[in-house]
């Protein structure tokens, strides 16, 4: 009996020394595996390649790798990730290729002890989705719009330059720009949603068409999407045409020169770094078991989701192009400081 004890004891071992590795953050890496797989490729997701780097060696996990499907199709992005789960991977940061198909493979994966979170966009409940961390892009948009509308004086024509429709945050962004629209008693008119912009050839083809077309009646552009944010600031630094507000989102160089040279108002800072990093953390202590979400966690309801966590949004100007990316750096750490307070449940 001594004998078959000391067997279990030395069995428990390593599992114990992971449990304490992670809690007092030693050197000693845990052997979870983690991928960060968007739907598809997308400029926004570069800096999960970075945070997903930054994240394996701060919190010493096992691997955390960035995946990325070859195309935008739900069943590539699902077959990438079934192949990573007979590769031994154990947690996955997703951002749903289709908000309620996504919810198959989720289920999937929690049927295999692999926990998963909706980084960027949200998965449609009900689903196995610990919790979804993005952007409010509803309060984004809504933001961006006032922020438009103030460029331009508070009245006027706008076009409302828009992401693709299978994107879950599409739909959210609509909603919020004809608010802040609608919030103006008729000063502003909201001329159309130009959508599916968020492809580069797509975005060129439209922009620069609106802009051929209706240029002269256009006050101000809003832009929700990167891609179309960046041809928008290009259509309007070859134009020459500072009398168009523009106001994008994220932040490519393209955005920011324009908003130095006077060719954008502004664009609204997402924190896709931040949402990689903080992903691959709360991955990692919920595959090892150390953590469960807290069934009383303070999440943020959304028409998709009743367990979100807002990543962090600001808009960028003239006032703060040189300071906010401090600013998102203090959001990041703030919300990985007190997660594990707030939202989890830890032995």
């Amino acid at each position: 009996m001594k004998r078959s004890a000391g067997r279990a004891l030395l069995r428990a071992l390593p599992a114990l020394a992971a449990v304490v590795a992670l809690s007092v953050g030693a050197a000693e890496a845990s052997n979870n595996k983690i991928a960060l797989i968007p739907g598809g490729p997308h400029p926004y997701f570069a800096p999960w390649e970075q945070a997903a780097a930054d994240a394996k060696k701060d919190f010493n996990i096992a691997a955390v790798d960035f995946k990325v499907p070859t195309e935008w199709k739900l069943n590539l992005q699902t077959e990438l990730i079934e192949s990573l789960l007979t590769q031994g991977y154990n947690g996955f940061g997703i951002f749903p290729g289709d908000a309620v198909g996504i919810n198959t493979t989720i289920e999937e994966l929690a049927s295999n002890n692999a926990p998963a979170l909706a980084l960027a966009g949200c998965a449609q409940d009900p689903t196995k989705a610990a919790f979804c961390l993005g952007t409010d892009v509803y309060n984004s948009a809504y933001l961006g719009t006032k922020a438009l509308i103030k460029a331009m004086g508070g009245k006027g024509k706008i076009v409302h330059l828009a992401g693709l429709l299978v994107d879950p945050n599409t739909k959210l962004r609509m909603d919020a720009v004809e608010k802040a629209v609608k919030e103006t008693g008729g000063a502003v008119t909201l001329i159309q949603h130009i959508t599916d912009t968020d492809a580069q050839e797509a975005a060129d083809q439209k922009i620069n068409a609106l802009l051929g077309a209706q240029k002269d009646q256009i006050d101000g552009l809003i832009a929700t999407a990167y891609i179309p944010s960046v041809v928008a600031a290009k259509s309007l630094r070859n134009l020459g045409d500072k009398r168009i507000k523009l106001v994008g989102i994220d932040d490519d160089k393209i955005v920011l020169d324009a908003i130095k040279d006077g060719f954008a108002a502004g664009t609204m800072a997402q924190n896709p770094y931040g949402q990689g990093y903080i992903g691959a953390y709360v991955l990692d202590l919920l595959a090892s078991g150390i953590c469960k979400v807290r069934a009383d966690a303070p999440f943020i309801k959304t028409p998709q989701t009743a367990r979100f966590i807002d990543s962090g949004t600001l808009l960028i100007s003239t006032d703060n192009i040189g300071s906010y990316k401090d600013d998102l750096k203090k959001i990041t750490n703030d919300i990985r400081s007190s997660i594990k307070s707030k939202y989890l449940d830890c032995k």
